[in-house]
């Protein structure tokens, strides 16, 4: 199942997105992103019956933005956070959605004006302390979606070379495949892993382990995809193509597969996912 993510339109509600995508033919659609509207839960609940939606991470996005970090020491933003995925996993029940999947936490709370940009150096926690209230914060949140059946995911954060040489350690979690193998071990075995190629195609120039090897080392987590392109610098969201490194290597019998691409028109993004659906039928 190949879902098209609504993330790359910013400047728009994910609802008003996803109605464009549906009067053009694209049925499957990952809510992601995109303003904050007074009547957001009304339009995601009035969406046409014939789409299959699903929600991700920091969506529905909050009247006040806040960084979403099931790591944080921060009392005030863990208690966001938590809640905000509670919501999330009650929401996924009512539009028919089996599946919620949420970005790994940070060892910091960076600013939301900081994202995808160069983090200012606030005091990190111990990596031991970050992972610790990680996983309990998972572990309640994941018997709250049991009460649903609503299966978790977690999805791999990106961390830049520049954020690397800035902080001389990596502030982030879930950002190589030795801790999030370890992570994923010390969770239920019905959480899932979802692998965005794009964030370890990144993380590992930035921290230096063999993204092919990566890739099959994590077969075994692997539970779906975010697929997407960029020049290994940054997370860029751009088109596949045909020679796209992760092809060869790609676990097929997954969840679901979201094409993360932005700057692209619909009749681009309907041509991103015949191939993406051509190059897995082959490869399975």
């Amino acid at each position: 199942m190949i879902y098209i993510s609504t993330g790359g339109e910013k400047h728009k509600t994910a609802t008003n997105t996803a109605l464009e995508f549906y009067k053009n033919g694209i049925n499957k659609i990952e809510l992601s992103g995109g303003l904050y509207s007074n009547s957001i839960l009304k339009d995601i609940l009035e969406l046409p019956k014939a789409l299959q939606v699903q929600i991700h991470n920091y969506y529905p996005p909050a009247n006040k933005p806040f960084v979403f970090n099931l790591a944080s020491r921060d009392e005030q933003i863990s208690s966001l956070s938590i809640n905000h995925v509670k919501k999330s996993i009650e929401l996924s029940s009512k539009i028919g959605s089996k599946i919620y999947a949420f970005h790994a936490g940070f060892r910091l709370d960076p600013k939301v004006s900081e994202l995808g940009k160069k983090i200012n150096k606030n005091s990190l926690i111990s990596r031991d302390e970050a992972i610790d209230l990680f996983i309990q914060r998972v572990k309640f949140l994941h018997g709250e979606a049991k009460k649903l059946n609503i299966q978790l995911m977690i999805e791999n954060n990106v961390i830049s070379k520049k954020n690397i040489d800035h902080f001389q350690e990596d502030p982030l979690l879930f950002t190589n495949p030795a801790e999030i193998k370890e992570i994923m071990s010390l969770l239920p075995s019905d959480i899932g892993f979802l692998l965005d190629v794009a964030h370890l195609k990144v993380s590992s120039n930035s921290l230096g382990f063999d993204l092919e090897k990566a890739h099959k080392n994590l077969q075994k987590e692997i539970s779906a995809y975010h697929l997407s392109e960029n020049d290994g610098l940054s997370d860029q969201n751009r088109p596949l193509t045909s020679t796209s490194w992760f092809w060869k290597n790609l676990k097929t019998e997954v969840k679901f597969f979201t094409l993360e691409i932005y700057n692209s028109s619909i009749e681009e993004l309907k041509i991103q996912k015949n191939l993406a659906e051509n190059a897995i039928k082959i490869k399975s």
